[in-house]
């Protein structure tokens, strides 16, 4: 008798975006932060869980500043970005099955913005959805009161019970989601989105407040001094 191969795992990074709403000179991820710059804080970590098969970033077509932004990357490359997330990620995740993935392999996701994320997350992650037959997502639990806004002024205030703020990574098996991508198309804004619009509820494991995505001007300062002070 012989035994399967156990599932690999795999990391997806989509980097093709440019950043619109952080008020940097060019695209978020390769501002300069913390004696690096915003996607090689990512990346180092990601090379840090021994359990990744490979890493995978996603860049636009146009992209000609990676290399000299991330020097000595030893992942894979990819410039097939397309004008959405869920675009750059499905051209990924081809790439990643041109490469010798199988459908029964994780993918975990990560956003590249996503720079504190510790390598201890990432296998707490794993070792929660490892078995899981949907796969899931680092989260965490709203604490703060929610309010829904009409022209500048609260219209609404919204229950935050049961109420989660969706991370990254997020993992799921490639196959599924292919499928959930298609189905649900480019305007979905998260992994997890496109596969519960199959009618699956991916798992909740709890994340770090410091995994926070770097997206505002006053994000990159937070970021920069967390970074310098770690331990």
């Amino acid at each position: 008798m012989t035994t399967p191969n156990p599932s690999r795992c795999y990391a997806v990074v989509p980097c093709a975006g440019i950043g619109a709403r952080a008020g940097t000179a060019g695209p978020k991820q390769y501002a300069s932060l913390a004696q690096g710059t915003v996607v090689s804080h990512t990346l180092n970590a990601l090379a840090r869980v021994k359990r990744l098969a490979r890493v995978l970033v996603v860049l636009n077509p146009d992209d000609d500043a990676f290399e000299r932004h991330v020097p000595g990357f030893d992942g894979w490359v990819s410039r097939t970005g397309g004008a959405s997330r869920a675009q750059t990620v499905a051209s990924g995740l081809v790439e990643l099955a041109s490469r010798g993935a199988q459908p029964d392999d994780w993918v975990l996701v990560h956003d590249a913005a996503r720079c504190l994320v510790r390598p201890e997350w990432i296998n707490e992650l794993i070792d929660a959805c490892a078995d899981d037959a949907v796969g899931g997502l680092l989260a965490l639990p709203v604490a703060d009161t929610l309010k829904d806004e009409r022209d500048g002024r609260v219209h609404a205030t919204i229950d935050r019970a049961h109420k989660w703020q969706a991370q990254t990574p997020q993992m799921f098996r490639l196959g599924l989601l292919q499928r959930a991508l298609k189905h649900a198309g480019p305007a979905v804004t998260d992994e997890a989105g496109a596969v519960e619009a199959l009618g699956h509820a991916p798992r909740l494991v709890r994340g770090s407040l410091e995994n926070f995505k770097v997206t505002f001007p006053s994000d990159f300062e937070l970021a920069d001094r967390l970074l310098r002070t770690r331990t």
